[in-house]
Parts: structure tokens; sequence; C-alpha cells
């Protein structure tokens, strides 16, 4: 037993990479939080560019969803890094060379970009599963456009769509692990940085144990938050 535990943990490697392994997992976190965040509120803009009555919005916002969806986060996270990020005078012209050059920002970019078209879906899904009769209802009782939206659209949509922004943060946080691709030291960055060192196996399983970590801690969140915002629905008994 003690051999099989030596070679799936090697307490001197951990205390050479171990906390960098932490701090990468640190990387990943913001990484994805501010990503996802920036996602939803465009993705809540393209939402409603779906659902305007301007044409030129909604072919705009149809457009981009198709193409974001339907090509790999892949191709592009290296169309920014290595293709956008190879216009040194360009950007350098803009003052934008800072953000260009810069890993952690393009794939910071890319991932906003992705989830967006993502979440635009979401949120559009969750709007038209609004029945018509709540609206009609608002207006017979004299709301306000902005009152019907917080008091009876906003509310009702978030409980339809807690539970697929969920799995796309979910979706987000394992694909975050292609930032190490761009050379970004996250959890997988550091560990093929160790692997490339050390030639030892364990440093991928010490990743996938902390995404599974972190993506088990988030399920268990989201279910108290679903079932909180579910909860006026649950029976007596």
């Amino acid at each position: 037993m003690d051999g099989v535990l030596g070679n799936v943990f090697d307490a001197a490697l951990w205390a050479t990479y171990g906390p960098r392994m932490l701090a990468g997992l640190w990387v990943t976190l913001v990484l994805v939080a501010i990503s996802y965040s920036l996602g939803m509120v465009l993705g809540l803009l393209l939402a409603f560019a779906r659902l305007s009555r301007w044409r030129i919005l909604r072919c705009f916002s149809a457009t981009y969803c198709w193409l974001m969806r339907g090509s790999p986060l892949l191709a592009q996270l290296f169309l920014l890094y290595y293709g956008l990020g190879s216009l040194r005078e360009f950007w350098q012209d803009w003052g934008l060379w800072w953000f260009f050059r810069d890993a952690w920002y393009c794939a910071l970019l890319a991932f906003s970009l992705n989830t967006a078209a993502y979440q635009a879906e979401i949120f559009r899904g969750s709007f038209l599963a609004i029945p018509a009769g709540q609206q009609e209802a608002a207006m017979a009782l004299g709301l306000s456009r902005w009152a019907r939206w917080c008091k009876v659209t906003l509310p009702q949509s978030l409980m339809v769509a807690i539970g697929p922004l969920g799995n796309e943060l979910i979706l987000l946080i394992k694909a975050s692990a292609l930032a190490s691709l761009v050379t970004v030291y996250d959890v997988m960055g550091i560990a093929k940085l160790a692997f490339s060192r050390s030639f030892d196996f364990q440093v991928y399983l010490w990743a996938a144990v902390l995404y599974l970590l972190i993506v088990e801690t988030l399920r268990r969140l989201l279910r108290v938050v679903e079932r909180r915002l579910n909860r006026h629905l649950d029976s007596p008994g």
C-alpha cells in the first residue's frame, strides 16, 4: 500500500511544485471568474439583441453566436494570441500592445467572447420560457417596462437559467486548461512545467484532482442556490 501511495504522491516533489500548483489554482480561479462575469454581461446584451425588433441586431447576434459556438475554443485562443498578437506595430499605434502581448489577457478575452455566445443562448431561452400572459398581467397592473423586467421577467428567467448557467461555468473551468497552451501558468500550466522537469506523471494527477475539487465544490454550491431560488415550488409535504 505504501508503495502504491508513493507512486501517486511524492512528498519531495510536492514540496517543490505544490506551492506553485496552488498558485496556478488561483490563476485558474481568477481567469474563470473574470471571463465568466464579462461573458455574462456580453451574453445578456447579445440575448437582448437576439430578441430585438431591429433586424440588424438580430443578425449580428445570431452570426456572432454561430461563429463562436461553431469554432473550437482552442482555435479562437490561438487566433487572438498568435494571430492578433503578431500585429505588434498596429497595436502599439493604438496603445494596446500591452494587452495583446500578454498571454493571460488574450486567454481572458478568448474565454469571455466564447462563453458569452453560450450564455446568450441560455438567457434567450430563459426569456422566451416566460409565458406571455405574465407580461400581459403585469401591463394590466400598470407596471412600467423597467418594473416588469425587474419584478416579472428577470426573477423567473433566472430560475430557468441557473442550471444551464452553472453547467456553462463548469465547462469553462475545465476548458480553462487550454490557457496553458499559450504559456499561462494556471493549474495545467504548472503541471506541464513540473512534468517537463521531473517526468513524473503524478503532477497531472494532482492537476486532475484540483479541477475535480473545484467542479464538485461549485456543483454543490449551485445545488444550494437552485434549491433556494425554487424553494417556493416545493410542496408542503
